[in-house]
């Protein structure tokens, strides 16, 4: 049974048309044309999401509209299916109601391990309401301070000192809404038009979406197991992005030495290094590595985010840097309106006050640490294994023409997976899968990995 995941969907997404649109008139004109024929099984909304590089809404609007057309029909519990055309015109050339159609309930993947999202269906109900009726205490202002409350920033400082032994004070510290959205403001403060920041490659989409919204010339750098690979760095970058306590998408954890001659280079050619901390809160069998902010402040900005130790939800992140540097982009705040909400910084300073941040980061250390073991067990021994030592995902590498024939028939199977090909900005120089185990229960982890196994032992 042929999926879509083989046809060449383009979307241009410089366009005014909205790109669930876009989509939709693909899918239409292919199976107008016969490229899609009646019957045939289309992906998961998640699935052809992660293929395309775009937001499942992109997908689930597309297909929405195409099943109120009647183009589509769901099979419940099997998927997605062209509906059975009669002629060659549209099943309906007029959308048939008046009132707008009632929200269709598209069937999913019963098993998500694509990478990015922790587990939160497990936290401390009590805490949690008993941080927001702290919150619902205090009134909300008028003015707020564009770094952030005073108190959630020497909480922060202590929990940087505790446990990324970052000696840091509340005056290193701004408190902003994501990692996105503090690179974002250090790009605004750091980078003109046309400056050049390196990136890592295969690295993390988004914060290239975010320098490169900002006018930045992006330079591809290429990273091994290890992490960034310095001795290729460029002399003329104005900025570098990097995740060096577990690389994204590759896993590595940059060592030491690799550590000390990044910072030489920063020194030497007058580049910042903007450190994102991505997943530093979960390690397994292995001892903390310091954060290059703490090597050297002087060079380093440091991003930080409660978005995978507690939630995305929360809509809190931090950065870390020089005194001066701060002062600039909490003017820059002032001229954009740009906030951090202050509730949200009120109960994330009562979870902080009262230990039971700490107390759901053991928690979740010691969960995910039994999910990455069924991952390990399942499929160290059918492929090589990266990045396996901490963070919320392993990077299983594979010939590269086994990876589409996998990704389509684990999703027809019901297993949802992401590749490597949409995390390089270069040319493709690594192959395989990124199996994300945050947000799957364990008995889903071992269940959808069982299945990814037997499909790489049959591709490979």
């Amino acid at each position: 049974m042929r999926t879509l995941v083989d046809l060449p969907v383009t979307l241009a997404r410089g366009s005014a048309i909205p790109l669930s649109v876009q989509l939709g008139d693909w899918l239409r004109a292919a199976m107008r044309a016969g490229a899609l024929a009646a019957g045939e099984r289309l992906p998961s909304s998640r699935g052809l999401a992660a293929q395309l590089g775009v937001s499942r809404t992109v997908v689930t609007e597309a297909y929405q509209q195409l099943y109120a057309e009647g183009w589509l029909e769901g099979r419940h519990g099997s998927g997605t299916f062209v509906a059975p055309l009669s002629g060659e015109a549209s099943p309906r050339a007029v959308p048939p109601p008046p009132a707008p159609p009632a929200p269709v309930r598209l069937p999913a993947p019963s098993i998500d391990l694509i990478p990015g999202e922790p587990w939160v269906r497990d936290y401390d109900h009590a805490a949690w309401k008993r941080a927001w009726r702290k919150a619902a205490d205090l009134p909300p202002r008028a003015d707020p301070d564009p770094y952030g409350l005073p108190r959630l920033r020497s909480l922060l400082a202590e929990h940087l000192r505790r446990g990324r032994a970052v000696p840091v004070g509340p005056e290193n510290i701004l408190i902003t809404r994501s990692t996105a959205n503090g690179l974002d403001l250090v790009a605004l403060a750091l980078l003109g038009p046309g400056a050049r920041a390196g990136v890592e490659d295969p690295g993390y989409r988004v914060a290239r979406n975010v320098l490169a919204a900002r006018g930045a010339h992006l330079v591809p750098c290429p990273v091994d197991e290890d992490g960034v690979v310095v001795d290729d760095l460029p002399d003329d970058l104005s900025l570098l992005y990097t995740t060096p306590a577990h690389q994204y998408p590759l896993g590595g954890r940059l060592p030491i030495p690799r550590r000390e001659r990044l910072l030489a280079w920063a020194r030497r050619t007058g580049a910042i290094v903007v450190e994102d901390d991505y997943d530093a809160e979960f390690r397994y069998d292995v001892a903390p590595l310091p954060a290059l902010y703490g090597l050297d402040p002087s060079r380093v900005v440091l991003l930080g985010t409660l978005s995978k130790s507690l939630a995305p939800d929360i809509g809190v992140g931090w950065l870390v840097g020089d005194p001066g540097l701060l002062a600039r982009i909490a003017r820059i705040r002032d001229d954009l309106g740009d906030r951090t909400s202050g509730p949200v910084q009120q109960a994330v300073s009562t979870l902080i006050e009262r230990g039971d941040l700490d107390r759901h980061l053991r928690r979740m250390r010691l969960e995910y640490a039994r999910r990455r073991a069924a991952v390990v067990e399942a499929l160290g021994g059918v492929c090589r294994l990266r990045g396996d030592t901490a963070g919320l995902h392993v990077m299983a590498e594979l010939p590269a023409e086994a990876v589409p024939r996998i990704l389509a028939e684990a999703d027809r199977r019901g297993v949802s997976l992401d590749s490597i090909a949409r995390h390089h900005h270069g040319a493709e120089r690594v192959h395989g899968l990124v199996i994300g185990y945050g947000s799957a229960s364990l008995p889903d982890v071992r269940k959808g990995c069982r299945i990814v196994a037997e499909l790489i032992t049959e591709a490979t």
